[in-house]
């Protein structure tokens, strides 16, 4: 049986088709590809390849309701000394979610946050965003409560312009954010839209070693950084 010709094979082929929808973007030194771990980051380590642009990495991480992990109440991002936090008030409002459910899964989730953005990043600084053309990239949309955090952490430290770029994604979703940010490509919107995962032959998790490994070998050492740019 061969591939379904409406599927990515993995990562690397959405990132690469992603990458042609953003060619307008190539050769520019202005240019800042963030992925969003885990599995943004193969996605947009391809952008970054072959638009020769910066890659860096912004850690999100979704608030899930209690008993629904996977329906997103909201969302928070790190921003060095803070973190922005997005909230669901649709998904909030219609579940009731106590105030204290809600403090406990931010509370859980803040422990990973911060464990992943050490993780990810040890002591290096991020990029200086200031000024620059700032493309957001993840697998795909679902809801976009993980990206709208993205958004606002990036929206605080002063980019030029910000895009928000996925392989796969719900067109209403897409819609949605088109309001929020400068621009929005999404490669492919399958209708009916389920999941993320539907838009893939391979959705197994990323390690944290691949985006390790990814990140030590794509960011050009002479990149500029800006140390106390995270904390805007």
């Amino acid at each position: 049986m061969g591939r379904r010709p409406d599927r990515f094979a993995g990562r690397v082929e959405a990132g690469r088709e992603l990458a042609g929808l953003l060619s307008d973007y190539a050769g520019r030194d202005n240019v800042v590809v963030l992925g969003l771990p885990r599995g943004g980051v193969p996605v947009a380590a391809e952008v970054a390849r072959a638009l020769g642009a910066v890659l860096d990495v912004l850690v999100v991480r979704k608030l899930g309701v209690p008993y629904r992990p996977e329906l997103a109440m909201g969302a928070i991002a790190d921003v060095g000394d803070a973190v922005e936090v997005i909230t669901n008030e649709t998904v909030l409002s219609r579940l009731n979610v106590p105030a204290a459910d809600f403090d406990a899964v931010y509370r859980h989730e803040f422990v990973e946050l911060r464990r992943r953005a050490a993780t990810y990043r040890g002591d290096r600084s991020p990029f200086s965003l200031i000024g620059r053309v700032v493309i957001i990239v993840d697998d795909g949309l679902a809801t976009g409560s993980t990206m709208r955090a993205a958004v606002a952490a990036v929206q605080h430290r002063g980019p030029s312009e910000v895009v928000v770029a996925v392989p796969v994604g719900a067109a209403d979703t897409c819609r949605e954010l088109a309001m929020t940010v400068d621009r929005v490509v999404c490669a492919r919107s399958p209708d009916p839209f389920v999941a993320v995962r539907q838009g893939y032959d391979d959705f197994a998790q990323t390690p944290d070693e691949e985006v390790l490994r990814i990140l030590a070998g794509a960011a050009p050492p002479s990149a500029p950084r800006a140390p106390g740019d995270s904390t805007d």
